[in-house]
């Protein structure tokens, strides 16, 4: 039983719109949001009883006596210096809350996530039936690589892929590659059990390892990959840039760059808004961003921030995005050269 406790942030600012932003990515990245207040709404009473671990203090005007105060009253660390968020559809909004969560991250730690893998290992079979495959896939050539779909997950994303790929035919010409945010001891587990029903030929991605049709790779935790020209995968043998790992937004980048119009990228479940940074180029790339709805989501955060940036082109639980991408596919295989 994992007894670790997500770490307590209080929030003050004098700007309510600051006030929500700040509050949202706290939330949104699996911390625990205790206090969300201004200046003047924090007593001595409420100082001295506050159980911490860290405070996040944006003042837009000076206020040096309740600064002084809460230096007064509290021994956690304390982050100041946020510079004020934009609003939350412009484009550079993800990294704006990214560099916060890099900020909250150095200071506390990562939030926990508790995956319930234990759960999908002892889930019955026969639970779903996959939807049906057209008859223009049938006639497909198999071997053909028509879709490359980044799977993209953070928590509760592992019980939302494996209910996605339960749905999916067997003879889609597509390859997944899953950039699943886990502990990196888990990542083994991971892959056993998202294909324990469907039978998807699925693995760690390693160095000369190649995208294929009906099958899909798993991003390491502990190096970056990317992608040749043939779809080979290369180890970088480096840590993924930026906070998360594996990078949901360094994926979306080199299978873009790698596939073009012939990527998408699905958002699952998840914390935080990884992905969100790279996901417009995707679609300037031609591809396609779809998104788990947040009723069916564990956790909105992830699917959420994509929505905000206005390129989600379709929402869905896993199993209506299943049967959106095997449509997609025939579609795509109906249009002429």
């Amino acid at each position: 039983m994992n007894l670790r406790r997500n770490p307590r942030i209080g929030v003050v600012s004098d700007s309510n719109l600051q006030r929500l932003a700040l509050a949202q990515t706290v939330k949104g990245h699996g911390y625990e949001l205790s206090f969300n207040t201004s200046p003047d709404r924090l007593d001595e009473k409420t100082l001295d009883e506050a159980d911490l671990d860290a405070w996040v203090v944006d003042m837009q005007d000076e206020d040096d006596a309740f600064l002084d105060r809460l230096l007064d009253h509290t021994e956690v660390p304390i982050l100041f210096g946020l510079e004020e968020a934009p609003s939350q559809g412009a484009r550079h909004y993800p990294r704006w809350e990214r560099r916060v969560f890099v900020k909250l991250k150095e200071t506390v730690g990562e939030p926990v996530q508790d995956q319930r893998l234990e759960e999908l290992e002892q889930q019955p079979e026969g639970l779903v039936q996959a939807v049906d495959l057209p008859p223009e896939i049938q006639d497909y050539h198999s071997d053909t690589l028509e879709l490359v779909c980044i799977l993209a997950a953070s928590l509760g994303g592992p019980a939302a892929v494996k209910e996605f790929l339960d749905f999916l035919p067997k003879g889609l010409p597509v390859a997944f590659v899953l950039a699943q945010h886990i502990d990196e001891r888990m990542l083994g587990t991971l892959a056993h059990v998202l294909v324990r029903h469907n039978g998807i030929p699925c693995k760690i991605a390693e160095a000369g390892d190649r995208i294929t049709a009906g099958e899909m790779l798993i991003a390491p935790v502990t190096s970056e990959i990317d992608f040749g020209p043939e779809g080979e995968v290369i180890y970088r043998n480096m840590k993924w840039d930026g906070p998360y790992s594996p990078s949901i937004d360094q994926i979306t980048a080199n299978v873009t760059r790698c596939f073009g119009s012939r990527s998408g990228a699905l958002i699952f479940s998840g914390m935080g808004g990884d992905g969100s940074i790279a996901g417009p180029q995707l679609q300037e790339a031609g591809g396609f961003i779809w998104a788990q709805t947040a009723e069916t989501s564990a956790c909105a955060s992830q699917p959420d921030a994509m929505r905000a940036t206005g390129v989600v082109t379709f929402n869905g639980s896993p199993k209506e995005l299943a049967a959106h991408l095997v449509e997609h596919v025939r579609q795509r295989i109906a249009l002429p050269a």
